[in-house]
Order: C-alpha cells, then structure tokens, then sequence
C-alpha cells in the first residue's frame, strides 16, 4: 500500500462509522467502475480498429476534410 493510501485511510479512520462506510463504499464502487471501464474498453479494440480503418480508407479517398475547431 502507497504512503497516500495508508494516509488517506489514517485520516478516514477519523470519521464516524457511518461515514467510513460510505467511504468504503464509493471506494469499491470507483473500483468497480473501472474494472467495468478496462473491460469494455479491451472488448472494443476491433471495432476501434474496423473503425480507424475506415477513416483512413476514407481520407485516402479524399472523402475528408481538415478539422477546424470553432473558436468560443
């Protein structure tokens, strides 16, 4: 465990039960989050390729053009 963690739960140790729960809780949640996060986003490497294949295929084509962002 990182000396941040380790503080962090020092200072969470601090708080009423009933907060270190809904600590704990958003922790696992975050957690899950982004395990859920890495996993759709392994799953979409195919389509992300099919997808960048095509632009390309379309820039070749000379069916792009240059991005010009809007100023604000």
């Amino acid at each position: 465990m990182t000396r941040a963690l380790e503080q962090a739960f020092r200072e969470a140790s601090k708080l009423s039960e009933a907060e270190q729960d809904a600590l704990a809780e958003a922790i696992r949640a975050e957690i899950a989050s982004e395990q859920d996060w890495e996993e759709a986003f392994e799953k979409s490497q195919e389509a992300l390729a099919d997808l960048a294949d095509e632009a390309l295929a379309e820039h070749r084509a000379k069916l792009t053009r240059p991005f010009t962002p809007k100023k604000r």
